[in-house]
Parts: C-alpha cells; sequence; structure tokens
C-alpha cells in the first residue's frame, strides 16, 4: 500500500480509503489511486480486510477466504456452454480476484451432495459465503439447499428468488425495456410489440412488461400492443405467433429470442426493411442485432462485491429485508432496426 500511495501522490490512508469506495475521497482522486493499484497489480488481502471488519466487532479472523461459486442451472455445463451464463460467471471471477478471493465451482442439482453434505465441504475448505448463479426457469432454490443458506452468506445472480428471498444482483429490467422503447420511437417507430415468454416475465416480477407498458404511455392508445407471451407454445406452433402479429401490426419487435427473426423471414419480410427487430440480451456472438446489453458481467461483480460485505458484516441466512443491486443496461446499435421514413417521405429526425 505504501508504494501505491508514493505512486499516486497521495497518504496510505486516502489509499485505504480509495480501496473501500469511501466519500471522504473525491471520485477523481478515488478513481486515479484506483487506476495505480490496477497498474502496479495491487490486490487487497481478503484476510486483512476481514480481520479488520471483524476486529471492529470483536471477532476472531477466519484464516483464508475462498468463496463458492454455485451452478443452478439444469445443466451441469452451463458455466461453459449457456449463451448468457458464462458472462455471469467471468465477472463474479473478475472481481473476487480483484478482491483477492477465488471461487470454487459447485453444482446445486448434483445428485452426490446436499444442502448437509455441501455445508460439509464448505466447512472443510473454509468457504465463507455462496454466489448463485444461473437460475433461469425458477425462482425457488430446492429445499435440501436450505442448510447453505441458513450458515452462510448468499447472493443471487440474474433473478430474485422467494421462500426464502435472499439479497441479489441483476440488471434493471424495467428501465432496460422502457430505454428500449425510448430508442426506437427515436428512430421512428410507432408500433412497438414485446415478445417475451410469460415464465421469464414472472421470473422478474414482470419488469420487462412493466417497462413496455410505462413506454407505451407515449404512444396514442392505438398503437399500444398487448405483449405476445406464448413463445414456448409457438416454438411448436408458429401460427400463434403469425397471428398475433397479423392482429396487432407492429413495426418493430422487442424480444430475447433469435428464433424470432426466424418466423419472420420464413414470411418472406425482410428485417429491417419491413420489420425492425431489437434483442433485450445482446450479445457479443450476434453483433448484427441491435439491444440492450445488459452487462451481466457487472452483475457477476455487483453480487460478489455484495457477498464480501456480508461477510465482513458477518451476515448469514435468508435476510429480513433483502437488498438488490441493479445494473444499468445500454443500447447497441445493430442492422436489425432503420432509421423510419414519416409519411411525407423524409427520414425521421
Amino acid at each position: 500500500m505504501a508504494d501505491v500511495a508514493k505512486q499516486a501522490g497521495v497518504s496510505k490512508n486516502a489509499v485505504s480509503l480509495a480501496l473501500r469506495h469511501d466519500p471522504r475521497i473525491p471520485s477523481v482522486t478515488r478513481e486515479r489511486i484506483l487506476r495505480v493499484c490496477r497498474q502496479m497489480g495491487y490486490r487487497p488481502n481478503p484476510t486483512v480486510g476481514e480481520l479488520m471488519a471483524r476486529l471492529r466487532k470483536g471477532r476472531h479472523p477466519a484464516a483464508r477466504a475462498p468463496l463458492a461459486l454455485i451452478n443452478a442451472n439444469r445443466d451441469p455445463q452451463a458455466f461453459v456452454h449457456h449463451p448468457t451464463i458464462p458472462t455471469y460467471v467471468a465477472g463474479c471471477r473478475r472481481r473476487a480476484e480483484s478482491l483477492g478471493y477465488f471461487l470454487d465451482d459447485f453444482w446445486l442439482h448434483d445428485p452426490r451432495m446436499d444442502g448437509n453434505a455441501m455445508c460439509r465441504v464448505f466447512h472443510a475448505r473454509n468457504i465463507r459465503g455462496v454466489v448463485i448463479v444461473g437460475l433461469m426457469d425458477e425462482n425457488r432454490l430446492p429445499s435440501t439447499f436450505l442448510p447453505v443458506i441458513e450458515r452462510y452468506p448468499c447472493v443471487v445472480t440474474g433473478v430474485s428468488t422467494r421462500d426464502p428471498a435472499l439479497s441479489y444482483a441483476c440488471v434493471d429490467h424495467h428501465r432496460l425495456t422502457l430505454e428500449a422503447m425510448e430508442q426506437v420511437r427515436a428512430l421512428g417507430y410507432r408500433r412497438p410489440g414485446l415478445v417475451l415468454d410469460r415464465v421469464i416475465d414472472a421470473l422478474v416480477s414482470g419488469r420487462f412488461t412493466a417497462g413496455y407498458l410505462v413506454g407505451q404511455r407515449h404512444l396514442p392508445s392505438r398503437d399500444r400492443l398487448p405483449p405476445f407471451y406464448d413463445v414456448a407454445e409457438a416454438r411448436r406452433r408458429p401460427a400463434l405467433f403469425y397471428e398475433w402479429k397479423q392482429r396487432y401490426r407492429p413495426d418493430v419487435i422487442f424480444t430475447l429470442y433469435n428464433v424470432v427473426q426466424d418466423w419472420v423471414e420464413a414470411e418472406g419480410l425482410r428485417v429491417p426493411d419491413d420489420l425492425g427487430l431489437v434483442q433485450l440480451e445482446v450479445r457479443a456472438s450476434q453483433p448484427e442485432w441491435a439491444g440492450m446489453n445488459q452487462h451481466n458481467d457487472l452483475v457477476g461483480e455487483a453480487a460478489v462485491d455484495m457477498l464480501v460485505g456480508m461477510i465482513h458484516r458477518g451476515e448469514k441466512g435468508a435476510p429480513e429485508f433483502p437488498r438488490a443491486t441493479l445494473i444499468g443496461a445500454t443500447w447497441r446499435d445493430g442492422t436489425t432496426v432503420r432509421l423510419q421514413q414519416c409519411r411525407s417521405g423524409r427520414a425521421v429526425i
């Protein structure tokens, strides 16, 4: 820390405050100190951080500070093969490393390990807390996992859980969809539609729909289209999607599913000439899609930040008042939308 202070031209106390993001340090100075830390390869010692926190509470520190990273997806290889989960994982690992921790991977649905067995492994490895990644089709953790929740601080990424409700980090789905609405309106689209599986919307407490409906307040009533939720059934019977599209005539569609482009093009329509498409979770592997970058890696980072704070405060068990950290999404330009022409033939500005 002394070397960092010398290089940055500040005191050791200023470095300590900057590493804790203390508001007494001006943001410009804090960013300069953190930049020097990164350049010098400085990493805080997690044991020292926990020591200082526990000394303030009159407790003894632990010797090691590994964290558990639990794959809650049904696919045991989701950390590698899933289209979005690896991004969360990358953020978790990056943040843990920057704080001096390391992550030990587990699979929630491992038939050889229930919650009690997991606790025994955690105890043997001196694991201090848990980040849960990969809940995609449900928001309840299995009852066999309760012993872990009772004995360790836990943070969930991506969605909120129920029974019990745990603290979590996720993208701000409401603001994400509202921002997408504002972007397409700026391009001149008049009749945006939402194609979303109702199960996914329920997992995020309807926040996708909420942002969509709030965004519709700026549209004439005739252009406020109802969402299409029957995505799972439409994968078997695309006619359901075509019926909705023919009835409501959207000029741009928000969705999470690339199959929507297949459906549209199977009708002989051209994207974006005949219909615009907006991906609500753009991926680096598909740069042509316009849409919203959810920054799931930053969600993973935020989850680790939350967990480390809980460890330092000695928290464990289901919290009485769960906390949420929301990460803002940003618009990414792409070729699936275009500037619209007004009725006079001039481009909308």
